[in-house]
């Protein structure tokens, strides 16, 4: 865990070093121990999330199956819910705030490689944190991108590619992201959710 701290957000790194590649086969390994243990198992599924993120709140939600590069550098607020086939890249932090919901099929990929193809092919890589405010519900299908935030009762639609910040208190949707419109007291009151 030592050698996944000196990685300095930004900077080019190298993800082969033995030290860093055995903390992913660790993680690895756990992933798959969650992924094949009987989703009536609460207990036991709970252990075993606790053994793999860096921290987390009393309450959280992990439909199978969930994949990881470290896991520690996952922090998990308060009542987090992930649906099936969450992928974490969390070569840097991950945060998450409390009521955080995920629907099925998300990415968030910390990682990235350098554009140029010499440097690519040396195999290194940089990593960039992302941070995901409270109250946040991000749709099936989303990839969120290495260096973004998204603010507090955001909602991301479905499909969509956040490449950007996203402020708090929108609908923001598409590929790549952008702010569609804030979310307003009416929407508090809505009970018809048909597309509009």
């Amino acid at each position: 865990m030592d050698e996944l701290k000196k990685v300095v957000p930004g900077e080019l790194y190298n993800p082969a070093l033995p030290e860093i590649a055995a903390l992913r086969i660790k993680a690895q390994a756990k992933c798959l121990e969650l992924n094949q243990t009987h989703p009536g198992l609460t207990t036991e599924r709970e252990l075993l999330l606790r053994g793999l993120v860096g921290s987390c709140g009393e309450n959280f939600t992990f439909d199978s199956p969930f994949f990881c590069d470290y896991g520690v550098n996952i922090h998990l607020g308060e009542n987090f819910y992930a649906n099936y086939n969450l992928v974490i890249l969390d070569c840097a932090e991950v945060r998450f705030g409390d009521n955080v919901k995920l629907g099925p099929n998300v990415g968030i990929y910390t990682a990235g490689h350098p554009i140029g193809p010499i440097k690519r092919k040396e195999g290194l890589e940089f990593a960039l944190p992302v941070k995901i405010g409270h109250n946040v519900w991000i749709g099936g299908g989303v990839s969120v991108l290495p260096g973004v935030t998204i603010g507090d009762n955001a909602v991301i639609g479905a499909g969509s590619t956040v490449t950007r910040d996203v402020p708090p208190n929108v609908i923001a949707g598409g590929v790549p992201c952008r702010v569609i419109r804030k979310i307003t007291e009416e929407d508090e009151k809505t009970l018809l959710f048909t597309k509009r």
